[in-house]
């Protein structure tokens, strides 16, 4: 299928699914509720399933369409930010950009794309805030900047949210602190260890683990350091203080090298958050050098993103 007539058909499935009508849909779109209808079954057809429970009120997604519907929206973004970055390389894109991201993540790996990013695109400026709040990055600060950069889950918001990367946490420790205390093989075993932990506002998936098809919620006993900012905690757990539960964009250098050690992952890497990371900005309709950006960013950061494709990678070769 075209690209056009891909995305105009995963559009109007996301419309219906919305509002649960195939009626308002058509009435926006001047068609009738039947050719809406029609447009649906064919795509129900081409993937083999069932995406909507029909009933003579409404038009509600199935468990299959509410899958399907989480990748349909990724994918309407991206073609769209595709064709922006098409447009957008047959001009020249200027003017400034304002963001606001979170300071360890703006650090270790924003800044240095941004940077690429800048070389690539000399009309463009950028202004780069680097914030250790969590509170100001649920973008709230939009309007006075263009993007915020959000990890974690997404607040209901007047937000549109361009999904980056995914974010998966793992439980890990130095050598050192291992072979001093051992070596926990279940979460349960956390209440009898040190640990390192955000103080006042931290992660609400921190020290949550998947347990009988459910997360449920392990802290170490004794908390040798609290802190406000990631990096601290990295630190605390690179001089053995204790057990850290940390994003793999934080850890994953020193988890490569051997000086902190995965816990709890014998059958994989822990999957990936809800949430992720995501770019937040107010219009719809991103102009040229926004959506240029967003694209680019896309590219470097996804669908795996390198921390996690070097750990991959240094499973393989134990």
């Amino acid at each position: 299928m075209q690209p056009d007539l891909l995305g105009e058909q995963l559009s109007l499935f996301l419309e219906v699914a919305e509002h649960a009508s195939f009626s308002r849909v058509a009435r926006q779109h001047n068609l009738t509720p039947s050719a809406v209808a029609r447009r649906m079954d064919a795509l129900e057809q081409s993937l083999g399933c069932q995406l909507f429970s029909r009933t003579t009120h409404a038009v509600r997604l199935n468990p299959a369409g509410l899958a399907f519907a989480e990748r349909a929206r990724r994918i309407v973004e991206e073609l769209r930010l595709a064709r922006l970055e098409a447009t957008a390389r047959d001009s020249t894109p200027s003017g400034l950009i304002r963001i606001d991201a979170p300071a360890p993540f703006g650090r270790r790996h924003l800044a240095p794309l941004l940077a690429e990013f800048l070389v690539a695109y000399p009309g463009v400026d950028i202004q780069l805030r680097l914030i250790d709040s969590f509170v100001d990055l649920r973008g709230e600060h939009l309007g006075a900047v263009d993007l915020v950069l959000r990890i974690g889950p997404l607040a209901d918001s007047r937000a549109i949210a361009t999904p980056l990367a995914p974010m998966v946490r793992v439980a890990c420790a130095s050598p050192a602190y291992l072979a001093r205390h051992g070596t926990p093989l279940h979460p349960s075993e956390l209440p009898a260890h040190d640990g390192l932990d955000w103080d006042t506002l931290g992660p609400p998936q921190a020290w949550r683990f998947e347990e009988a098809g459910g997360a449920r919620l392990w802290r170490p006993g004794r908390l040798r350091l609290t802190a406000n900012n990631a990096e601290a905690l990295l630190a605390a757990a690179l001089a053995g203080l204790g057990i850290a539960h940390l994003p793999t964009w934080l850890a994953s250098e020193s988890l490569v090298k051997g000086e902190l050690l995965p816990l709890f992952c014998a059958a994989g890497w822990p999957a990936p958050e809800p949430g992720g990371i995501h770019v937040l900005r107010l219009s719809r309709e991103a102009d040229s050098r926004i959506g240029l950006l967003l694209a680019f960013l896309q590219q470097r950061l996804g669908p795996l993103p390198p921390w996690d494709l070097a750990l991959q990678g240094a499973r393989s070769r134990d």
